[in-house]
């Protein structure tokens, strides 16, 4: 992976199984991919968190983005195995990662994060899920752990607008979705 891309991630859990039993295991996990984003120097764009896997959206200009997720998986799940009494892996091998390619794929990774528990049906809305980067963009929450700055200015130069711009295209996807 070259320096200073933009990449989506993801981790699934082994055999599916979920990686996040509880808010107090996304709580965690929210708190070491913060940790791991300051010391990667990492922008962090997007993410959302779903029962058996995640997903990232970031800017890592340093060249050591697979070293970064090891210790974020491997600290995780480390973590997750001695809090709930388990062993052995608890993600299915390496993460995923694929560069970002354009601005209009980074527009429509931003939409799919925020419709991926709606699609799971573990909500009705995108604003319902507070473990994605959704809330936050649009304007409903503070920001926690990624600053979506970035994405905004894809949707308008002004943040009130590209908020408003941005909730409404991701709205518009839920139409796609169940048509």
């Amino acid at each position: 992976m070259s320096a200073d891309g933009i990449y989506h991630v993801t981790a699934r859990g082994n055999r599916r199984q979920e990686i996040f039993l509880d808010d107090g295991d996304r709580r965690r996990f929210l708190l070491q991919l913060s940790g791991e984003a300051r010391r990667g120097e990492w922008q962090l764009f997007a993410y959302c968190l779903m029962p058996n896997h995640y997903h990232l959206v970031l800017n890592a200009p340093k060249a050591d983005l697979s070293t970064s997720l090891q210790r974020l998986n491997g600290g995780y799940a480390q973590w997750f195995n001695e809090l709930h009494g388990l062993d052995g892996h608890l993600f299915q091998g390496r993460f995923h990662a694929i560069e970002v390619e354009s601005q209009w794929h980074l527009i429509e990774l931003s939409r799919y994060l925020a419709l991926n528990p709606v699609r799971a049906r573990l909500c009705a809305t995108a604003a319902e899920w507070r473990w994605s980067s959704y809330r936050a963009t649009a304007g409903l929450s503070r920001r926690d752990v990624f600053d979506p700055t970035h994405v905004l200015r894809l949707f308008a130069p002004r943040p009130a607008e590209a908020r408003r711009r941005y909730a409404r295209f991701v709205a518009e996807g839920v139409t796609t979705v169940t048509a």
